[in-house]
């Protein structure tokens, strides 16, 4: 499993829509991919409602894993993104 460590770059962290724009990506990558706080539980990253369950604040530090390269930096990308703008 590849895994990366990122923080999150929306101004008011991983809510609804960006959220939303993951889970979007993820579908059309076609591949498992999961988000994770240390501590936590990885979530499915295919869910906007499982993202918002994390509670991922903007600076907060997410760990994206999945085994398909391309898919990974795509979310990983994505969760620095200011998603809000």
């Amino acid at each position: 499993m590849l895994t990366k460590t990122v923080i999150v770059g929306s101004a008011i962290g991983l809510h609804a829509r960006p959220a939303a724009i993951i889970a979007e990506a993820v579908a059309e990558a076609g591949v498992p991919v999961t988000l994770s706080m240390e501590g936590g539980e990885p979530v499915d990253a295919g869910s906007a409602l499982m993202i918002m369950t994390l509670g991922a604040g903007n600076g907060a530090q997410v760990t994206v894993a999945s085994e398909d390269e391309k898919a990974l930096d795509t979310v990983a990308e994505l969760v620095q993104k200011d998603l809000d703008a």
